[in-house]
């Protein structure tokens, strides 16, 4: 990161998981660095989802350094997650024509949900995942259901929806960060992760209602879904991370989903 920047700057390690985020201060600026982030990461800051964005340097070695304007700020509690600014937010990018031409024009495929569950699958025969767990249960389920969730109208997804992602700053403006697996899915995706993990079972049709659709059989059927399809997908994770206890964490959130359709 030091040759982007000349001698007056500090920069050192942001944290996250990557390790590729960083802080760059001087006297005058501090900026958020990330190497290699969403490349439609422009329009997100043109329509105010993420910070500012300030430059865009390529390096000698083909790699992308973007530079947003630092925040002061707060990421969301988890009661938090309840309040209108995150559904009006979450609403907003799905309805978003902009966000979803300028990611198709980058040749994006759509995920479709039959390569979703083969790469699923894929990665648990790499672990060795035993047939009798829960977790190939669960996806022989979504195998046999998954005539339910094909062919649906697809929007940009998050596809990352938890509360650390949502920045807070101190002028009360609400951004969504961190959008480096941001995918062309169905929104039930996103609606899926924001609904199981903070809003109560007889709050979701008052919260899908302030986003703009109405809860039916079929929404419910794809909801559920993809909750237990990205369920297993966050264990299978954090299991090749050698995350113990948050690969416990979701394995018992997959025991605990009813299947809501057969």
């Amino acid at each position: 990161m030091e040759q982007i920047l000349d001698s007056n700057w500090s920069i050192s390690s942001a944290g996250g998981a990557s390790g590729e985020a960083y802080v760059a201060e001087s006297y005058y600026q501090k900026l958020f660095l990330k190497r290699n982030t969403s490349p439609f990461l422009a329009i997100l800051s043109a329509e105010g989802i993420v910070p500012k964005l300030v430059w865009t340097k390529r390096l000698t070695n083909g790699d992308v350094i973007t530079a947003q304007q630092w925040l002061e700020g707060r990421v969301l509690n988890k009661p938090e997650m309840q309040g209108r600014s995150v559904v009006d937010l979450i609403s907003k990018i799905h309805h978003s024509s902009e966000i979803l031409h300028l990611f198709m024009r980058m040749e994006k495929q759509p995920l479709e949900p039959v390569r979703m569950l083969m790469e699923l699958k894929k990665e648990a025969n790499n672990q060795d995942v035993e047939y009798t767990d829960v977790i190939y249960d669960t996806l022989q389920f979504l195998f046999s259901t998954i005539r339910n969730v094909e062919n649906r109208p697809k929007v940009v997804c998050h596809a990352d929806i938890n509360h650390e992602n949502f920045l807070l700053s101190q002028t009360d403006h609400l951004y969504l960060i961190d959008w480096d697996n941001a995918v062309i899915a169905d929104p039930a995706m996103d609606l899926s992760m924001m609904l199981y993990q903070y809003i109560p079972r007889k709050g979701w049709e008052e919260w899908l209602a302030s986003y703009g659709v109405q809860l039916n059989n079929d929404l419910l059927v794809r909801i559920q879904w993809y909750m237990a399809a990205q369920s297993i997908s966050y264990y299978l994770w954090h299991l090749a991370k050698g995350n113990d206890k948050e690969a416990a964490n979701w394995k018992m959130r997959i025991n605990h989903q009813p299947y809501l359709f057969t």
